[in-house]
């Protein structure tokens, strides 16, 4: 199997070419070539059952991997029992939204440290996920895959170290590893050949083979701060900040992996998602 790419929801493009629906997504992206597409329900679950129907069926008819961003106010690790506790249901809404769309991962943000520890943020965390797995399970969702996702600013839970603990909790937690954001937390350290190595080492001798091969994966450039971390999404026309794919696209295709690459560009996601693929499908025929 090859890797799959696609755009983090519209790209400006979608509705100047004229779409105007959500089930209309596949017939886009078929233009760009693309075969991966994740719904955004950043700001609240609200999915059309009826639209929603008509999206699973013409991703399916057109080999489009669906996966959807949970919202963005999830707080796996929050201090506040009751935050948590709303946090679970969250996921669950957005697992029954996965299912309705024909989506098979779900993409969870890890939450914050606030006045915590990192250990302390961490272990409530795990708690959490532990209780969304069992929460999932008793609804009947236990297929759709709960994917956590490294987080760019500097005070949010969300390292690399970390995700791969929560994923060490159970081996149908897949990792999402967004090397835009690991790049802008650590001010520009994860640009480079030599540390997408390391990540993709530290995947597999954590998580095994398996999990390395099919992890989610966020891509985009991002603006930082010295002091925080990730300030903004740019676009790949941006010559400033960093990742680059390139050395990225060379390891994936050597390596014979097959992630599923989420584009996150502010406005151009699906083209750079295009870019992506194009760099990606030249090392794989070399």
């Amino acid at each position: 199997m090859s890797a799959f790419f696609g755009p983090a929801g519209n790209s400006q493009s979608f509705s100047e070419m004229g779409f105007k629906r959500n089930d209309q997504v596949p017939e886009y992206l078929e233009r760009f070539g693309l075969n991966a597409y994740e719904y955004q329900c950043g700001h609240g679950v609200r999915v059309n059952p009826q639209t929603a129907a008509k999206l699973k069926e013409n991703a399916e008819a057109k080999g489009i991997r669906l996966s959807l961003h949970s919202p963005y106010y999830i707080s796996l690790s929050s201090a506040e029992e009751e935050k948590r506790d709303n946090s679970i249901n969250y996921v669950l809404q957005s697992a029954q939204a996965a299912k309705m769309i024909g989506a098979s991962r779900v993409i969870v943000h890890s939450g914050s440290c606030g006045k915590m520890t990192r250990e302390k943020a961490l272990e409530l965390a795990k708690d959490t996920v532990r209780r969304c797995l069992k929460a999932m399970d008793e609804e009947g969702l236990g297929d759709i895959v709960f994917c956590p996702e490294t987080m760019g600013k500097i005070n949010q839970l969300g390292n690399l170290d970390e995700v791969l603990s929560l994923c060490e909790l159970d081996e149908r937690l897949i990792p999402c590893i967004d090397f835009g954001h690991l790049n802008a937390r650590t001010l520009g350290q994860v640009n480079s050949r030599e540390s997408f190595l390391e990540i993709l080492d530290a995947v597999e001798n954590r998580l095994g083979i398996d999990r390395l091969k099919q992890f989610h994966s966020h891509f985009s450039k991002i603006e930082y701060t010295d002091n925080g971390g990730e300030k903004r999404h740019l676009t790949f026309e941006d010559a400033v900040y960093g990742p680059e794919f390139e050395p990225l696209a060379e390891l994936i295709a050597k390596k014979n992996l097959s992630p599923v690459f989420i584009c996150e560009s502010a406005g151009t996601q699906a083209e750079d998602a295009q870019a992506m693929m194009e760099m990606y499908r030249k090392y794989l025929a070399d």
